[in-house]
């Protein structure tokens, strides 16, 4: 009888995201993520949450006013400043589950 070895292949997925939550040019409640490409990261700056805040201001045309946020730079996380904020994000997300 042979032994078959089977060998998994480990990966890791290193994810740069925005969460944002907010009201659109109609007053209408929004939810979004926005995904920081390279260029994005090289706007940023520094990753904190007033340079987000200042991405967001030029790159978040869709929300007239922009409630709270919360980003992720790899392991590095800023989280919403409000407990409903966060609620509020999940709620518009995923409002169908």
């Amino acid at each position: 009888m042979a032994v078959r070895r089977v060998h998994s292949l480990k990966c890791t997925v290193v994810t740069h995201e925005v969460f944002v939550v907010g009201r659109g040019w109609h007053g209408q409640p929004m939810a979004t993520t926005y995904n920081l490409i390279p260029y994005g990261l090289e706007n940023l700056g520094e990753f904190t949450r007033d340079n987000v805040q200042k991405w967001l201001d030029t790159h978040a045309g869709d929300f007239q006013v922009i409630t709270d946020f919360s980003a992720s730079l790899a392991e590095v996380e800023i989280p919403f400043a409000t407990e409903e904020g966060e609620l509020a994000w999940y709620d518009l997300m995923f409002d169908n589950e």
